[in-house]
């Protein structure tokens, strides 16, 4: 007898805010995949520091989405896109 393995809370589809949707595309969508599609258009329009790869300089859609920041920490990151899930 199979048992059903439980789906982690990473996995678990979220709905995305209008601000999250215009960077990562229509929800919903995995945390996980959240963060690949904001590192893939961070990567595309090479968005990372240079000189401190940690650091994202954001662009008008990424500053709607971290608090009008014009740069971030990569780890501070989770915390500003967690307000854009439910």
């Amino acid at each position: 007898m199979a048992t059903k393995k439980k789906q982690s809370a990473f996995m678990k589809p979220c709905k995305l805010s209008s601000e999250l949707e215009a960077v990562c595309g229509k929800g919903p969508m995995p945390r996980t995949e959240v963060t690949k599609k904001l590192w893939d258009y961070i990567k595309k329009k090479k968005l990372q520091n240079p000189e401190n790869k940690r650091e994202i300089l954001c662009d008008d859609r990424l500053k709607a989405l971290f608090s009008n920041k014009k740069k971030i920490n990569m780890f501070e990151m989770t915390k500003h896109v967690s307000n854009h899930l439910s």
